[in-house]
């Protein structure tokens, strides 16, 4: 045993050449057809709709979607290196393009076949928005506390509550939202709560309002208000009362992309470092020839490499199907490399000086990202205590 893993087997990583295919070609759209609007999109909190639809023809939004959903039928690690590729150009971006996934996996996972034909290849496709509506008011790491209720009413579910945070909220046509169908047991506080797909267009579903956010700008997080919406019972997702396994399991497997979007950022930041410690002089000599700025670049480089192999090992956990090992390194995988963007982030701050701190750059919008990145899908708090919880549970059979 490799504490807290079974073998040194568990560290290979599946790539290949296709993987490498495509993130020239995933870096190449984001350089040509993205770079130019990043500026204006944060300003302005929007990302223009043409860009989306290049994002569409290049099939973005359903990167690993097996294709009768309407997918590409890739697979989590070229996920993860689209999401590291578009995060390294423009977080926001990302976020937008990608945050389909958190609301997808769920129904893949544990859905029928007629709702994954109905809410997941047009999502896939990128021909509708969605969005995960989980977060509430007085409820964020514990999932547990939601107080959004769905009573069940002649056939159908009756939705009341509110839902905050969410990313894509202002601007989606579908939810997977997460509510009380039963009180919680005394000792069983996870149990009771249900599923479900809401429609934008339903009665009783409301946008309250968009909420500006430190970073990433450009994405839309809403709050939500849902008052008395009548849910069909054929949009329940898998069994009634078992909603928070649901959602433990979707962010267990969207985790993964956190980090690589962080990892994307970080390599952003390394590469504007080396560039201006190269060009930029003081007291007659290149940023570069000086021992401090060398032991900078020389940090960053070390652990933006070592995170980016971290999270390429999670996502090639997933794709092998070893769940029990991908939960702890995803977790792994977003603390560390949410942790480093943010260092590498600061070192390139350090060295631009001035330029570092003022916006025309762009640098100090990548730490307020970041700093978005280590919260959301599980705090990194979090994540310390799932790490050790999971692998005591999943690999020692001790429960903490």
């Amino acid at each position: 045993m490799v504490l807290p893993f079974s073998s040194v087997e568990t560290f290979s990583i599946n790539i290949s050449e296709k993987h490498e295919l495509f993130r020239r070609a995933v870096r190449e759209f984001m350089e040509r057809d993205i770079a130019s609007y990043v500026e204006k999109g944060e300003k302005e909190g929007n990302i223009p709709e043409e860009l989306l639809q290049k994002a569409r023809d290049l099939g973005l939004f359903g990167i690993n979607v097996p294709e009768q959903y309407g997918g590409s039928g890739g697979d989590v690690l070229m996920t993860a290196i689209a999401q590291e590729e578009m995060c390294r150009i423009w977080p926001s971006f990302s976020v937008r393009v990608m945050i389909g996934g958190l609301y997808m996996a769920p129904i893949l996972l544990y859905g029928n076949e007629e709702q994954k034909k109905k809410y997941v290849i047009p999502v896939a496709k990128g021909e509708k928005k969605a969005a995960f509506a989980n977060t509430e008011p007085g409820a964020g790491s514990d999932v547990a506390g939601i107080q959004s209720t769905a009573k069940k009413v002649n056939g159908k579910y009756i939705l009341n509550g509110r839902k905050i945070f969410i990313t894509n909220g202002g601007v989606a046509d579908y939810y997977v939202v997460t509510a009380r169908t039963s009180p919680p047991e005394p000792n069983a506080r996870w149990k009771g709560i249900s599923m479900f797909i809401v429609d934008r267009n339903w009665k009783g579903v409301k946008v309250v309002g968009r909420i500006d956010t430190t970073g990433l700008k450009a994405s839309n997080t809403a709050e939500l208000s849902f008052e008395d919406v009548e849910i069909p019972a054929e949009n329940l997702i898998g069994e009634e009362g078992q909603g928070f396994k649901y959602a433990m399991a979707t962010f267990d497997r969207t985790r993964v992309g956190v980090a690589a979007q962080a990892l994307g950022v970080a390599q952003a930041a390394l590469e504007r470092t080396v560039s201006y410690s190269m060009q930029r002089k003081a007291f007659e000599t290149p940023l570069v020839g000086f021992e401090l700025v060398q032991e900078k670049i020389a940090e960053s480089m070390t652990e933006v490499n070592t995170a980016r192999l971290l999270t390429y090992w999670a996502a090639s956990l997933w794709d092998r199907g070893s769940e029990n090992e991908a939960i702890i390194a995803s977790s792994m995988a977003k603390l560390f490399t949410t942790e480093i963007a943010e260092k590498a982030v600061i070192r390139a701050i350090t060295v631009h000086g001035g330029y570092g701190v003022s916006t025309s750059l762009g640098i100090e919008r990548m730490l307020r990202d970041v700093e978005i990145m280590k919260i959301y899908e599980g705090a990194n708090d979090i994540q310390k205590l799932t790490i050790i919880k999971e692998s005591a549970r999943r690999l020692l059979g001790i429960k903490l």
